[in-house]
Parts: C-alpha cells; sequence; structure tokens
C-alpha cells in the first residue's frame, strides 16, 4: 500500500472524516489531496533559533483541521487561497528555499498532507536537502499520521491550544483537543528526544511549544503551562504568545475575544511562568498585537 492510498479513506487528523481526497472530496481541512501552497518563502517571524539572521524557509499549506474561530490565516486554513501543485514541485521548492539560505525548512501547517510531503522530502533528500525540518502544527494531530512522519522531522513546532475542554469546543469545536494535544506531544517526544542547538543558537532538534494566550483565559493558560512543566520540565521549550488580535469575524458571536491580551495579563503569565520553575522559553515583547505576523498569501516563491 503507498502512503498516498491513505487519502483514499482519510483520517490522517482526529476529525476522521473518512472522505475520499484522493477523488476530490473534502472533509473538515476542506482541500482534496492534492497540495495546495499559498506561500514559500524566507519567514523571519518565528521564534529567534528558527528564524536566526537569514530567515526560515516558511512554506504554507492550504487547509486545516483545527479551524479555530480567532484564526488570523484563515484564507489559508478555509482553502481560499493557494496554488495547486505536484509532489515534485515541492521538493523543487524545498531545494529553492535552501539556496536561498534558509536556516531550516518549516513546514506550516502540512498534518493534513502528510504523505505527500513524506514523498517529496524523499525526493529533496536525493537531489542533495540537507536542512533540519521543522513541522508547525496546531498540536491537534493523530499518533499514527505523526508515525508516518517519523525521520522527516528533526523540530516539532506544535501549538498547545487549550486545557479546558469547553474551550476547546467552543473556539475550535474540537472538546477532545487537550487529550489528542497530550498523546501527539508524547509522540513528539518519542522521535526527537530533547532539543539540540547548533554553534549558532540555531535549533536543529527538539520540541518548541507554543501556546497563545486568548483573552479573558489566563486560569487556561496557566493550567497548560503547569501541564507541561510537570510533564517535560526542561526537556521542551515553551513559547508564550501575546499576539492574540481581534478578527472582524468575531463579532458578534465570540464577544469576549473582541479585544487583545491586556499586557497586565500577558506580565502575570509570564510572572507564573517563571515562579513554576519554567527556564527554557521565549516570550514576546512590545505591542505584538499591533505588529503584522501575518504574510501576503499571495503564492510567493510557488
Amino acid at each position: 500500500m503507498s502512503r498516498l492510498d491513505l487519502y483514499e479513506n482519510c483520517s490522517l487528523c482526529p476529525r476522521a472524516c473518512h472522505v475520499n481526497r484522493r477523488m476530490g472530496q473534502t472533509g473538515f481541512c476542506r482541500v482534496p489531496s492534492q497540495l495546495q501552497v499559498a506561500r514559500a518563502a524566507l519567514h523571519m517571524w518565528e521564534e529567534p533559533c528558527i528564524s536566526g539572521e537569514k530567515g526560515s524557509g516558511a512554506v504554507f499549506f492550504s487547509g486545516c483541521s483545527v479551524g479555530c474561530v480567532f484564526c488570523q490565516n484563515s484564507i489559508i486554513a478555509s482553502g481560499q487561497s493557494g496554488k495547486r501543485i505536484t509532489i515534485e514541485r515541492l521538493a523543487d521548492i524545498f531545494l529553492e528555499l535552501q539556496a536561498q539560505g534558509a536556516h531550516n525548512i518549516n513546514l506550516v501547517t502540512p498534518d493534513h498532507y502528510a504523505p505527500s510531503i513524506a514523498e517529496a522530502l524523499d525526493l529533496s533528500r536525493a537531489r542533495g536537502l540537507s536542512l533540519p525540518v521543522i513541522c508547525n502544527c496546531s498540536g491537534y494531530a493523530s499518533v499514527t499520521t505523526l508515525q508516518l512522519l517519523e525521520g522527516y522531522i528533526d523540530v516539532w513546532l506544535p501549538d498547545f491550544k487549550y486545557y479546558n475542554q469547553q474551550l476547546a469546543a467552543r473556539y475550535s469545536h474540537a472538546p477532545d483537543y487537550f487529550d489528542k494535544a497530550c498523546a501527539a506531544l508524547a509522540e513528539m517526544y518519542r522521535q526527537t528526544g530533547d532539543p539540540v542547538f547548533d554553534d549558532d543558537g540555531m535549533i536543529q532538534k527538539g520540541i518548541i511549544v507554543r501556546h497563545l494566550t486568548l483573552p479573558g483565559h489566563a486560569n487556561d493558560s496557566r493550567q497548560i503551562l503547569d501541564y507541561l512543566h510537570s510533564t517535560y520540565g526542561d526537556h521542551i521549550y515553551i513559547s508564550i504568545m501575546n499576539q492574540f488580535t481581534p478578527m472582524p469575524a468575531l463579532l458578534p458571536d465570540y464577544e469576549e475575544l473582541n479585544h487583545t491580551v491586556p499586557e497586565d495579563d500577558y506580565h502575570a503569565l509570564v510572572d507564573y511562568a517563571i515562579n513554576i520553575g519554567i527556564e527554557n522559553g521565549f516570550i514576546q515583547e512590545g505591542e505584538t498585537a499591533k505588529d503584522s505576523f501575518i504574510p501576503p498569501f499571495d503564492n510567493e516563491g510557488v
């Protein structure tokens, strides 16, 4: 059985829609099996050990298996943006980013294309791709799909969005988010182990877990930090993000999310992380919610 056959009864994500994406059917992720990419370019807006001075070779895939109501990249998450390409073209893109000086290949929201990405990495590595590969994902992942990517991913960069089941159901229609994210993170750690950095401080292997704190939900954020630190200690890095930006689509159904995270709330959360002993971490400074972390999804580099 070919890896690509997995699209025919798709259960690549926890939604397990069982549609035949190879025949053009779409499930929750909203895209068929053919690769759809909205941007492939050097990206400077990741953690310092990922972007470095030259940039991360970020490839933004269309579609998403989570569908958060507050998504800042909704135009690609919904499958409304991006260009259809072949597996061979994706392999070319990886090599082009390497030639541009990228520190790594950064696969952004790639889970639902895992079989095709593995094929493309085989092709590009046979032609000289030598960069670390980063999986920049939602954290809401199937363990069997992660196992499909074993040996292909050097650095896992998952979100850890929710502790509370009700929040996960309200904002991502995924009441099982916490359980799935815990199992996924355990599998990621099994594959990569502790973080490894090169002499320039660029991550080569390991896990950085991102948590975007939501306005009014500091307690959920504290519970997530408690879980991550008590489970993994300093064996992973934790990136605490304050860049939540209210999107127009949130009105009027999610009024509680129609403001940024107060600066005092974020500082209190960072202090909490320090007080419980988190040392390996990243924080955001300044008015990040007013900065644009959203590149133009205009098919650059595709």
